[in-house]
């Protein structure tokens, strides 16, 4: 077993860097011949941590099958001095792997007892969010700018592993090695990426609302509600989307959520029917104590969808009952409105309850 030492000098790309990859923290990449481990063989380990401003990167190599059992052995002690584990696709697929390997061997392990990142799995929840072709680490790299001198997948080096095991020539190793350095040189600075996903469970410094007015593609005066966020964690590259009425825009320091102000005149629906009549003539229900007054011939009884009130204004969607009252297009329809007013602009609390409402629905695909 061959057992290769990097050290290359070390700063926190920002405060999230600070915050995830602390003294405790460990980053690591496997390299395997297949994806089963009762079939496949471990053959090549890669960690990244740091000691102040120092970053190590320690590889455990396999020069042949039988190996693996101490690259694993090497492994486990590393990890007694670390309480956390970075990785990316880990919870997927290294640690299962690398489990069912200790079992195999009878090694003892502890791989429970970690606090685990997974980038792979955080940014997953957004994918929608990030639209990238893939969510493959290249991808993820060449998405923040990350550049790479290996050329190979970790398919096309099982190949060259087997050949090596045959004929161990440097060349070979170097390829070998230089795939799984770059994987695990190149995580701490995956690690902004995580800013999107912070932001998008409500981690972030502060908030304010405007009214702004737009003109749209038929060339009419529209206006919309103007959410600004001042992000917690920096972003490391332009985003953007429109999902549904929700624009969402994020840059550096900056983020903001633009919603279309919906100016009509909605229903509010009241919640016992069976206490109204409705009025044809006049489009709205009315209770029977008020209503049983006017002519039979020109009421009926209200049903869930006709027992409503007009109410004009401007109103902003919500995907689940947030401020009340809400109001509908109509009985049926997935998505209610609450009113703006000066009494929502001038609220810290139900701007931040929005905003928070808003990024929860579009990490969860609730806007369509």
């Amino acid at each position: 077993m061959k057992t290769i030492v990097h050290e290359i000098p070390y700063s926190p790309a920002s405060n999230l860097d600070e915050e995830i990859f602390t003294a405790s923290s460990v980053f690591f990449d496997i390299e395997t011949t297949g994806f089963s481990p009762a079939h496949t063989s471990l053959y090549l380990i890669g960690c990244a941590y740091h000691i102040e401003q120092m970053l190590y990167i320690k590889q455990f190599f396999a020069e042949t099958p039988e190996e693996e059992k101490e690259v694993l052995e090497q492994f486990l002690l590393l990890l007694d001095g670390f309480d956390t584990i970075i990785t990316f696709n880990g919870i997927g697929f290294d640690i299962p792997y690398l489990k069912a390997k200790c079992n195999t061997y009878e090694c003892n392990e502890h791989f429970a007892d970690f606090t685990y990142v997974d980038i792979f799995k955080s940014i997953s929840q957004i994918k929608h969010i990030l639209q990238l072709p893939n969510y493959k680490q290249k991808t993820i790299e060449a998405f923040l700018g990350i550049g790479r001198d290996d050329l190979y997948s970790g398919g096309e080096l099982i190949e060259i592993y087997h050949s090596y095991t045959k004929e161990p020539r440097p060349d070979k190793l170097e390829i070998l090695l230089l795939h799984n350095y770059e994987d695990v040189l190149d995580m701490p600075a995956l690690l902004p990426v995580l800013s999107y996903v912070h932001l998008f469970y409500g981690q972030y410094l502060s908030c304010s609302a405007s009214v702004s007015e737009y003109t749209d593609y038929k060339q009419q005066k529209k206006k919309e509600l103007i959410l600004s966020i001042e992000p917690e964690f920096p972003f490391p590259k332009h985003i953007s989307c429109r999902i549904g009425s929700v624009y969402f825009y994020a840059k550096g320091k900056k983020c903001t959520l633009s919603v279309r102000l919906e100016e009509d005149a909605l229903k509010y629906f009241f919640p016992n029917y069976k206490d109204y009549y409705y009025l044809p003539a006049e489009d709205t229900a009315m209770h029977k104590s008020v209503a049983s007054y006017v002519d039979k011939e020109h009421r009926r009884q209200a049903t869930a969808a006709t027992c409503y009130t007009r109410h004009e204004g401007s109103f902003l969607p919500q995907y689940e009952e947030l401020i009340s009252p809400s109001f509908k297009h109509d009985y049926k329809e997935k998505i209610s409105y609450f009113e703006l007013t000066e009494k929502f602009l001038s609220s810290p609390e139900l701007i931040k309850s929005y905003v928070n409402h808003l990024l929860d629905a579009i990490k969860n695909k609730k806007i369509k």
